[in-house]
């Protein structure tokens, strides 16, 4: 009950009884699993219709193997010890082999193959 109610009576306050109350507060927990169902089929159909519309709008970047390609230098230094004046984009590396669908192996331009596999969401096509 909320201060106001104390002074005014609502029809909350008129039409209160104690054994109504008690059969109302049973039917509610016994509604309660049928509520959090409802709320989670809620829940995944936004989640759905949201990834829908994300991956209608996403570009694919083909990359293959022979490509050169740019390498995000936040990724490769996390700590940002090299300052904030340093470039974004470090390389170009060439891709050596594609392991699945947006996953490189990359080598540097002399041979050398860098140990880490990337992500395609970490490069950038390279244009000479």
């Amino acid at each position: 009950m909320i201060p106001v109610e104390i002074g005014i009576q609502s029809s909350r306050v008129v039409h209160f009884s104690e054994e109504n109350n008690e059969e109302g507060l049973r039917t509610f927990i016994d509604l309660v699993e049928e509520l959090r169902d409802k709320a989670t089929i809620k829940v995944t159909v936004y989640q759905q219709r949201v990834g829908h519309y994300y991956n209608k709008r996403v570009q694919p970047r083909p990359l293959r193997e022979g490509y050169l390609v740019l390498r995000n230098s936040a990724i490769a230094d996390p700590i940002g010890t090299k300052g904030k004046l340093a470039p974004n984009w470090e390389g170009p590396y060439k891709v050596k082999r594609v392991l699945r669908l947006g996953t490189f192996k990359l080598e540097t331009l002399g041979g050398r193959e860098i140990p880490r596999a990337r992500n395609a969401e970490h490069l950038r096509k390279y244009y000479q």
